[in-house]
C-alpha cells in the first residue's frame, strides 16, 4: 500500500556491533531498506516548512503538511 510518510531525519543512524558498523537508513529514501545507499544526500536542501515526496526517479515535490479533503479509507 502506497503512503505518505513524515520523516524529519535526513541521515543515517550508525550501529556498530563489534567492531563492524552499519548505517541504517534515517530518511526513507535508501532502495536497500533497512541499510543507508546514500539517497538521502539529495533531501539536504528540502525546506523546513514544507513536506516532500520523490518520485521513482527521486524527483522532488513539495505539497501541503495537512490533507483536510483526504477521505477516510473504506473499511
Amino acid at each position: 500500500m502506497a503512503r505518505i510518510v513524515k520523516r524529519e531525519r535526513s541521515s543515517p543512524y550508525p550501529v556498530t556491533v563489534g567492531t563492524e558498523t552499519k548505517y541504517i537508513c534515517g530518511c526513507g529514501l535508501s532502495g536497500n531498506q533497512p541499510f543507508c545507499d546514500g539517497t538521502h544526500k539529495i533531501a539536504k536542501d528540502e525546506p523546513a516548512a514544507k513536506v516532500c515526496w520523490y518520485d521513482a526517479d527521486n524527483i522532488r515535490y513539495a505539497m501541503e503538511d495537512t490533507f483536510p479533503a483526504m477521505p477516510l479509507p473504506l473499511e
